[in-house]
């Protein structure tokens, strides 16, 4: 079945995958209606080519949870408080990715009446891929922000304990091309997803983004992601180790996420997010996200925001280029780039993810055929 070699990847259909995805999730006792935009987070991540993201996590982040308990597959959710421009609610551990659809639905809808909404989601779970959120703002011409805790995995400036998650700061701009400008990144270095995918196809972590607990560097891939959780290991902010290159400033922007993904919910935080409980049992997650809508109409409008920002990333696009590079890229380029070279290919998978396709296919008796199984 399948290469042997994980780095040698089979292309499959998208429409295939995603039907496949929501008859998974609908299996497992998901809501078809939900299980389809959880499908969609997920393929999203793919046609961004964010692999960490995407068909990668769907069976251990997702799948697996739901069967150890820790995810509840049916999402019942709860209004805590609302104004006319916020929204607070209790996900009560069901998919975070349908808690965050159902709010970003309706900040939108606040954000075109009154300029602007902000809201926040308590005991959630992993919400998928940030920039799927910003991105909903931005399709309706206007400005997104997220951000979400998660399991403890970066080491404070100084320190060497996993304090905070990876925390991802996300924003998406409108602009007047084909695409947003949109800036979806973790505060650490690299982020658990991006070790999950070393892990997989046996590469190492580069060396400097990881710290044990001696303040040495790791670079063995699949030991870090077992020290990540037993506490025994730590990422390094934005910026690296110490003060040189600045990392307090990812320590810094890291704990802003900490900050309002918890506070602003009246959530859990930092330590109680680890899934586990004192005697390493799996436990509920518990996680936070806020989100933000902007609408530039309450500004000078939707239209000279997207030339405007349009205007800035060509320029910037169209500055002096380093000795030896031929391209300067803006944020969100890249990843559409991406979905330009997979939208007729369909999405890369690797044998390890391959293997969990067919491990959940025939747990659940599901008729699908793949093309890597030729």
């Amino acid at each position: 079945m399948g290469k042997k070699n994980d780095n040698e990847k089979t292309y499959i259909p998208w429409d295939q995958t995603r039907n496949f995805m929501i008859d998974a999730f609908a299996g497992y006792g998901v809501p078809r209606e939900d299980a389809a935009i959880c499908a969609d987070v997920l393929l999203e991540a793919e046609r961004r080519g964010i692999e960490s993201h995407g068909c990668n996590r769907f069976k251990p982040i997702y799948i697996d949870r739901i069967l150890n308990g820790t995810l509840l597959p049916v999402t019942k959710l709860e209004v805590l408080k609302e104004t006319p421009t916020t929204l607070v609610m209790d996900a009560h551990d069901g998919m975070g990715m349908v808690a965050s659809y159902h709010m970003m639905k309706k900040l939108i809808e606040k954000a075109k009446k009154y300029g602007m909404a902000g809201g926040a989601i308590r005991n959630s779970t992993h919400y998928g891929i940030a920039g799927y959120w910003t991105g909903m703002a931005s399709d309706e011409g206007m400005i997104g922000l997220t951000g979400t805790n998660a399991r403890p995995s970066i080491a404070p400036t100084f320190g060497v304990e996993n304090m905070m998650g990876t925390n991802p700061l996300t924003i998406s701009l409108p602009t007047d091309e084909e695409f947003p400008f949109c800036i979806d990144c973790a505060t650490s270095i690299v982020q658990r997803g991006k070790i999950e995918v070393y892990a997989r196809e046996g590469k190492p972590t580069p060396a400097g983004t990881v710290i044990s607990q001696d303040g040495e560097a790791l670079t063995d891939s699949a030991e870090i992601l077992k020290d990540l959780v037993a506490g025994k290991a730590a990422l390094a902010p934005l910026g690296g180790i110490g003060e040189e290159l600045a990392g307090y400033k990812g320590y810094s922007y890291a704990a802003v996420v900490e900050i309002l993904s918890a506070a602003l919910s009246g959530g859990s935080f930092m330590k109680a997010l680890t899934g586990v409980d004192e005697n390493g049992n799996p436990r509920m997650y518990h996680l936070g996200h806020y989100f933000f809508v902007v609408d530039p109409d309450a500004f000078m409008g939707r239209d000279v925001f997207r030339k405007t920002a349009g205007d800035i990333c060509r320029q910037l696009r169209a500055s002096k280029k380093a000795p030896g590079c031929s391209r300067i890229y803006t944020a969100g380029e890249k990843e559409y780039l991406a979905w330009l070279d997979r939208k007729d290919k369909g999405i890369p998978v690797g044998r390890s993810v391959q293997k969990d396709l067919i491990s959940v296919r025939d747990a659940l008796g599901l008729d699908y055929h793949f093309a890597f199984e030729d």
